[in-house]
């Protein structure tokens, strides 16, 4: 899905939602640099995958948070994780490294990715439209529900 493609998505799927068009960023630090409303609601993505390759994970937690990944794999019983490839990235859900979202679950066609979603996003989160020049914010929600009708496992975690 495209940026456009993911509106039209929202929009079809009856979620409210604010847009906020922003310069490319590729990384938490260049995104402290821009002007957003909700910086609090504001999602750092990672996409990991366990030492077989066989399992794939999207982390997203809040922008200022940090992530021990053998704390969180032990935490949750998995093997031990790792960064995915750029190939990995683009191959599952069609993104970019930059572009990470979980909206980018939208397009992964054999539901291989599972998204464990920080529990401080009580209300309201910010993520990329499957590209980097914005930011769509929306109930926390309505994207859970978004994910998990796709097919995808959701798993809502203290991170």
């Amino acid at each position: 899905m495209t940026k456009q493609e993911t509106y039209e998505y929202l929009t079809a799927h009856g979620v409210d939602y604010e847009v906020t068009e922003h310069p490319a960023v590729f990384n938490m630090a260049e995104v402290a640099r821009i002007q957003l409303p909700h910086p609090e609601a504001d999602a750092k993505n990672l996409f990991v995958r366990d030492d077989k390759k066989r399992h794939y994970y999207m982390i997203t937690v809040q922008g200022d948070k940090r992530v021990d990944l053998k704390q969180f794999r032990k935490k949750h019983g998995l093997r031990n994780l790792s960064f995915a490839s750029a190939d990995d990235l683009m191959s599952i859900m069609g993104l970019i490294p930059g572009a990470v979202t979980p909206l980018g679950l939208l397009n992964d066609r054999e539901r291989r990715v599972e998204l464990y979603l920080d529990a401080a996003f009580s209300e309201c989160i910010g993520v990329h439209p499957n590209d980097n020049t914005a930011t769509v914010w929306m109930k926390t929600k309505d994207l859970i529900n978004l994910i998990t009708e796709h097919g995808n496992r959701v798993c809502v975690v203290e991170i």
